[in-house]
């Protein structure tokens, strides 16, 4: 005989964990199913294993959608000040980082601790290592099959993320799911992902591990952190966070020296007519990414015996020198993904399907992507507090 619950939550991870809390502690009959032998895995590896799990500025304005209003309602109610007093309320000590970045001074199990915790408090039931069979609909009940169970609920939650990092065992199984249920999917692309390098531009590989502050740009977006070279092509914080709005055959540009004003390599010659443009650049880049720019350039040896109309081409090409990516690292070193169940088939307020009553999509699953720094676990607490209050 099937066993019944208020709600199914399809996902332990950050989403799902807190829709289940939320929903919990209301006293609704909750049961997290999980595909893995553990939950919040995820959540475990993030900010390098120190869970990066806010950003006090979080506003829809850093996050990437077809519908950009769509975060708006969630974000407003559940708040990054909302989740630090929870944070607080356990003791746990944390520090911020550049940017707005909030991260645990210990361990990212300690935000795993809290999230069990929570769901502890509203009696939920999680189920790990569960792969789901079937997964059916019938008037106002889904009955969910696992490989060993038969469920029934009014209430199902899609929250198992999209398919950046599979080796953590992320799949598109909540396309797929959405897909049987006829929602909209807006086509997923890797995000927040290393991006390749080919052709001449292979030369850069030469200088793997030097990284610099710059202004990088992709199509309207530019983000002002360090961009890595790698043994592939570029990384970096400034790349990732340009590489969700970059799309195959965009160029990517990179202000190498953004405290340059106009001008400045003609009073490096004025200075000292005998400067290189090499000697020049190692004073504000490391010397291997200063000595491969100069080659690049390839002026006259001294300052001196070059055209002022030159050193200006020169400034213009450090300020704005293109990358021509010849694709990204993919999904396996995507830390998450842009795309996913369309907005326009969701509430902005409770995230359930407009098409299917009971049915919710939260979190990554959902066609709403937040910068590098925080952004994607606050819209994590905000989309899973939106649904866990209603259902």
């Amino acid at each position: 005989m099937a066993e019944s619950y208020d709600a199914i939550i399809l996902g332990g991870g950050a989403a799902g964990l807190f829709c289940a809390a939320s929903a919990g502690q209301r006293g609704k009959r909750v049961l997290v199913l999980e595909r893995a032998s553990k939950v919040g895995k995820k959540i475990l590896i993030s900010g390098g294993g120190r869970c990066n799990f806010t950003n006090v500025g979080a506003g829809p304005a850093n996050y990437l959608s077809a519908n950009p209003h769509f975060a708006k309602s969630a974000l407003a109610r559940y708040t990054p000040r909302d989740f630090i007093e929870l944070v607080d309320s356990y003791g746990i000590a944390w520090h911020e980082k550049t940017l707005g970045q909030l991260f645990c001074d210990g361990s990212a199990q300690q935000i795993v601790d809290m999230l069990l915790s929570e769901c502890a408090k509203g009696d939920v039931a999680i189920r790990c290592d569960q792969e789901i069979a079937q997964v059916a609909h019938s008037s106002d009940t889904f009955t969910v099959t696992t490989q060993d169970s038969t469920y029934t609920v009014p209430a199902l939650v899609i929250a198992t993320g999209g398919p950046s990092i599979p080796k953590m065992g992320a799949t598109g199984f909540a396309y797929d799911l959405a897909r049987q249920f006829g929602l909209k999917v807006v086509e997923p692309r890797p995000a927040l992902v290393p991006l390749t390098l080919g052709g001449e531009q292979v030369l850069f590989r030469e200088i793997s591990g030097v990284s610099a502050p710059v202004i990088a740009s992709a199509n309207k977006a530019s983000f002002a952190e360090a961009a890595l070279f790698t043994h592939r092509g570029l990384s970096g914080p400034a790349i990732l966070q340009v590489s969700s709005y970059w799309k195959p055959g965009d160029p990517v540009s990179i202000n190498f020296l953004p405290d340059r004003t106009a001008g400045w390599l003609l009073d490096a010659k004025r200075e000292n007519p005998r400067a290189t443009l090499k000697s020049v650049l190692r004073e504000a880049l490391p010397d291997r990414l200063a000595d491969i720019l100069a080659d690049k350039i390839a002026l006259p040896t001294e300052l001196g015996n070059a055209s002022d109309a030159k050193l200006r081409e020169a400034e213009a090409r450090l300020a704005r020198w293109i990358f021509q990516p010849n694709g990204s690292e993919g999904f396996a070193k995507a830390e998450v993904t842009v795309g996913g169940i369309s907005t326009a088939e969701l509430s902005s307020k409770t995230m359930e399907s407009k098409k299917i009553p009971g049915l919710y999509a939260i979190g990554e699953a959902v066609d709403v992507t937040g910068w590098l720094g925080g952004y994607n676990f606050q819209w994590a607490w905000a989309s899973a507090v939106a649904a866990g209050e209603v259902i």
